[in-house]
């Protein structure tokens, strides 16, 4: 929004992107030329296609009324706006700037490469094809078999010159494997068998959704806008339906019964292809299409009875109630698990006479390095995950308020013996010293993390 409504350049403030609350995909022809321009000093004329290439929205139903989201010139680059915007506001603007300019420019170019091995028992003829043989891994090849491995390398950076989509680990990977470079070989050349890996693969299930996955299956099924992808991520993990570990999103025990009871007894509504008409009706009636009052009476008319209907057959769910095996500090009944409208705490029994209450503690098994006490897993007001100290108490200004974002780890630095926190995949970094280490090179923890 700041970078839309304008950010003071020293002459006054400068709207540095377009309209934002958009999924265009639209591009303005004289934004693409001032874009090709620019590619040509910076990058060469190789970098420009032919043609300024056009892009279809992935999007059902998507609002083509504005442009796409970019720059509002391209020759204004990020390190030249970098002393005029915060940090935030600089990565979304160089996230912004990179990915438009590599919109405009030429496609990368990959040779491939497939490679095919004869392997056979050492002392061996030649060996022949033979249908008859085959194993996992190859084919059958008379007395050996007949092994298949492709890679490919970069030939023409083309648009990677200026970014680079990150993807999801698991995407990652299976890209990484397609992209194995092969060495250089000659038809013919006899290759040693340095080492032979058994290995057996198994098909794996889809990985939950992160937050970004699940916004493109929204686009996907036509569910939703610019405006309210974000509202939703919150209000999943706030209402505690699902929780966010590792990036991932986990459904609760409280989302599950809830999408259960939903499914049951709203079958028709709790549906992709409900939600994505009805966002298409709504869009009929705000460009005067259609009339609101009957595409309402056409909704609610069934819905109010399969809402009565609910209301005397859906059975109340009892949830939590279960002990913690603790004392109440101010009456002294017994402390129970409870659900509430922002996931599971912990509670007195002898609500509502004793309203005593507190959040389930995570410990991460790290000693906050101001206090001492335990580092525990919190979240914020919209569902967002940080690591605090468990000594900081929200009325006591003089309590421990150390918190983190990265999760801690309960090992301590090896440098210095400060607190070290989760980096880059396989990695951590420390917070005192800043230097990085491998995990697998840090010795294990003597005690598991738990929850209390």
């Amino acid at each position: 929004q700041q970078l839309y409504e304008g950010v003071d350049l020293g002459d006054g403030p400068v709207g540095l992107i377009t309209y934002m609350r958009t999924d265009s995909t639209n591009v303005a022809e004289q934004a693409q030329g001032e874009a090709r321009e620019f590619i040509a000093q910076k990058y060469g004329e190789k970098f420009i296609p032919p043609k300024p290439p056009r892009y279809k929205t992935r999007a059902k139903g998507a609002q083509e009324a504005h442009e796409a989201i970019r720059p509002t010139s391209v020759f204004r680059t990020p390190q030249s706006l970098k002393p005029y915007l915060d940090r935030n506001q600089y990565r979304l603007y160089e996230l912004i700037w990179r990915r438009f300019v590599a919109s405009q420019m030429s496609p990368a170019v990959y040779d491939t490469i497939t490679v095919e091995i004869l392997a056979t028992p050492p002392h061996h003829p030649t060996p022949f094809l033979s249908p008859q043989r085959g194993g996992e891994g190859g084919q059958g090849v008379g007395e050996g078999y007949l092994f298949r491995a492709s890679g490919s390398t970069l030939r023409f950076k083309g648009f990677l010159a200026v970014y680079e989509e990150a993807k999801d680990e698991d995407a990652k990977a299976e890209e990484e494997r397609k992209r194995e470079e092969i060495p250089p070989l000659t038809v013919g050349e006899v290759l040693d068998l340095v080492r032979l890996l058994p290995e057996q693969h198994f098909t794996q299930p889809p990985p939950r959704y992160s937050e970004a996955t699940l916004i493109r299956a929204l686009e996907e099924y036509g569910i939703g806008r610019p405006s309210t992808y974000a509202p939703i991520m919150s209000i999943i993990q706030q209402r505690g339906y699902v929780e966010r570990r590792d990036g991932r999103l986990y459904p609760t025990e409280v989302g599950i019964v809830v999408n259960d009871l939903l499914v049951e007894y709203f079958p028709d509504y709790i549906d992709v292809g409900f939600t994505a008409q009805m966002e298409d009706d709504l869009d009929l009636i705000a460009s005067g299409k259609r009339e609101w009052v009957p595409v309402l009476r056409d909704f609610y008319t069934p819905f109010s009875a399969t809402l009565e209907r609910a209301r005397q057959e859906m059975p109340t769910v009892q949830m939590g109630d279960e002990p913690t095996g603790e004392l109440c500090p101010q009456c002294g009944h017994p402390l129970i698990y409870k659900y509430g409208r922002f996931g599971k705490f912990i509670g007195c029994s002898n609500f509502p006479n004793c309203r005593f209450r507190k959040s389930i503690l995570v410990k991460t098994g790290a000693k906050c390095p101001e206090c001492g006490g335990d580092l525990v897993e919190k979240r914020t007001r919209r569902g967002r995950t940080f690591y605090g100290c468990a000594n900081y108490k929200a009325d006591n200004p003089n309590s421990c308020n150390f918190a983190v974002w990265k999760r801690p780890l309960p090992q301590p630095c090896p440098a210095c013996g400060g607190l070290l926190t989760e980096g880059r995949k396989g990695w951590a970094k420390c917070i005192a010293c800043e230097e990085e280490f491998e995990v697998d090179s840090l010795p294990q923890p003597q005690n598991e993390p738990a929850a209390a």
